[in-house]
């Protein structure tokens, strides 16, 4: 007999089995497939449940498939009968009718929804592969530590706009941050920009008002810093309304309409009740109840001033994408998309259906996390996605690329598979619309003529990185990592259709990495026990050597610079903690309080970054290289 419960994982696209990092075969276990299709919404807790659900499931599914990839410009080729009758409801608005196959229209660049009956098929019409940028470089940098030691607080879009300047003076073509999606103002704990509350709203603590610092020091005071930040720009709301108002704020509320007010009447419920909306008293934690529509009312003015700060930020962002383009770079932003969003933030709250409930997105087991990891952020539910049309996709794709046109998605694995962790069990493989994905992916980029990288570092499935090349999405190379047999890869060999640099904000600095301190930060945290840092000290002398030979040189991050503009990369960062000489990395993944994750400010100002001479230097290396 079959397994119903493993016959409705398997149909829901739980995989029964994968290979970790290390190699080992691990099994889905009954425990796992039941407690994620739980958290797809499908229930399974028993063989006649999983009957049930799995007829359920194949009753819905109808001759054409749920989605269909088409050429733009290319009439869809589909299994329709001649005398079929069928309506094709455009992006645009546009709705068109026939019968049988032969009169289906040719498709425009879009997410279009085709009607057979009851049957629905969504045709993303995108175009076979983006453009490939020309061969260029830019400057990361984090923007929370833009502020140096001297002038305290933490960075905002000026400082942005003065380090940029300053980037596309001394030559680059683009300047990158961290994700600036929307985050947790009443939670001083809650700085990390890859656990956002919203991924198609803005950080309104970014907002520049010219307020004056809080504090000093090398660390940011984020406690300190932020309900400073939170006064200032109420203030400044209050004597906007004073002055009465203006046109562009009021066509900002009329464009972003009801999911905008949805929103801001999350951030006021988050107010007055906490900022995490699983906490809140019942009645509000559905945004349909009476109690939230009343609470609508009573919180007008609040309601006014969250959509307000949300028009600061996107204008401010919108001026420093003019400033930095019109200085010549050829991307300008190089923003980052978070790989998910917190379960228990504003995304949830208003979209509960296009999130996977009681899972949260993470690793498989690997040599330093023989556990696996848990990130805490909420998966897409696959099947809601597709029913959807891929809006929720789509749309927060728009929202980085309104602003970007270089866009980093975080662990593009998730475009394939993504590892889900549910409450109380080990974590398993769900299978994604990969080619879905892309497509819609590709409609955004091209729509905005934006350049796609795709973080594709971990556990790369097999495929994923010749599908996102035959998509001109650029994969990430890693100096780090780039290496076999204890030998680094020479410049020459480097994927040209990819984003090179020496590391990531979660991996050690030039400084600090051919010394070990992110190996002696693990030590001296407890994560690493003394003799296992001693081999891993040792590997890592070993490592620095192999890579001196390859780059040669004299070690210096100039020399390591210079091999990083000789590679085939079509496009490179250079991270500004290694233009500085900086020894810690921004951020110490499996830390939380007992490092200072997010929190540490650069050791000059974006103002200073003009005057600084290896900044400049930095333009040279990259000219002489051909960038």
């Amino acid at each position: 007999m079959t397994d119903p419960v493993a016959e409705l994982a398997a149909a829901s696209g739980i995989l029964p089995r994968y290979t970790d990092t290390t190699k080992t075969v691990r099994e889905t276990s009954r425990e796992t497939e039941v407690a994620i299709l739980a958290a797809m919404g499908i229930r399974a807790g028993t063989e006649a449940e999983a009957r049930e659900s799995l007829a359920d499931l194949q009753t819905g599914r109808g001759s054409l498939p749920d989605w269909a990839v088409v050429e733009t410009g290319a009439r869809p080729m589909l299994a329709i009968d001649a005398d079929q009758e069928w309506r094709l409801h455009f992006e645009g608005g546009e709705c068109h009718e026939g019968r049988g196959p032969d009169s289906l229209p040719v498709l425009p660049l879009g997410r279009h929804r085709l009607e057979l009956g009851d049957q629905i098929t969504w045709i993303l019409a995108a175009p076979t592969s983006l453009a490939p940028p020309g061969r260029g470089w830019g400057l990361t940098v984090p923007l929370a530590g833009l502020r140096g030691p001297k002038n305290g607080g933490f960075g905002d879009f000026n400082d942005l706009r003065e380090a940029g300047l300053a980037a596309a003076r001394a030559g680059a073509g683009f300047i990158g941050i961290n994700p600036v999606h929307a985050g947790f103002p009443t939670d001083a704990t809650a700085f990390s920009p890859y656990s956002p509350s919203h991924r198609r709203r803005l950080n309104t603590l970014h907002v520049a008002l010219g307020d004056a610092p809080p504090e000093e020091g090398p660390l940011i005071d984020y406690h300190a810093a932020i309900p400073a930040k939170r006064i200032a720009l109420r203030r400044a709301f209050d004597a906007f309304e004073a002055a009465g108002s203006s046109p562009e704020f009021e066509a900002f509320l009329a464009a972003e309409g009801e999911p905008l007010r949805r929103f801001a009447l999350h951030q006021a419920l988050s107010d007055r009740h906490g900022p995490y909306w699983t906490d809140w008293p019942a009645e509000f934690q559905d945004p349909a109840s009476p109690a939230v529509a009343e609470a609508a009312r009573d919180e007008a003015q609040a309601i006014r001033f969250h959509a307000w700060a949300q028009w600061m930020a996107a204008t401010q962002l919108g001026s420093v994408s003019r400033d930095l383009q019109d200085a010549g770079m050829a991307h300008g932003l190089y923003l980052d998309l978070a790989v998910g969003t917190h379960p228990a933030g504003a995304e949830t709250w208003m979209e509960r259906d296009q999130f996977a409930q009681g899972a949260s997105l993470g690793a498989p087991p690997d040599a330093f996390a023989p556990d696996g990891q848990t990130w805490g952020v909420a998966p897409l539910n696959p099947t809601a996605l597709i029913a959807d049309g891929f809006r929720t996709l789509a749309e927060t794709l728009r929202a980085q690329l309104r602003h970007a046109r270089l866009l980093r998605i975080d662990h593009i694995l998730g475009f394939d598979r993504a590892f889900w962790v549910p409450e109380g069990a080990p974590g398993a493989y769900v299978k994604m619309p990969l080619q879905a994905m892309l497509a819609v992916a590709r409609i955004e980029a091209a729509r905005a003529g934006a350049t796609i990288v795709g973080e594709d570092l971990g556990n790369i499935p097999d495929g994923l990185q010749d599908a996102l090349a035959a998509s001109g999405i650029l994969g990430c190379r890693l100096i780090q990592f780039e290496q076999k047999d204890g030998a680094f890869k020479g410049a020459e060999s480097y994927d040209s259709q990819a984003l090179a640099s020496f590391g990531t904000h979660d991996l050690a600095t030039w400084a600090g990495w051919g010394k070990g301190a992110d190996i002696a930060a693990r030590v001296e945290l407890g994560h690493i026990d003394p003799e296992r840092g001693k081999v891993a000290f040792q590997t890592r002398q070993a490592e620095a050597e192999a890579l001196q030979a390859a780059i040669g040189g004299d070690g210096s991050a100039e020399a390591m610079h210079r091999f990083l503009g000789r590679t085939a990369a079509r496009l490179v960062t250079v991270q500004v903690e290694d233009v500085l000489d900086i020894k810690d990395q921004p951020n110490l993944p499996g830390t939380i309080d007992d490092y200072p994750n997010w929190r540490q400010r650069l050791h000059i100002g974006a103002g200073e970054f003009a005057l600084d001479p290896r900044l400049g230097r930095v333009g040279e290396i990259m000219k002489a290289t051909g960038r």
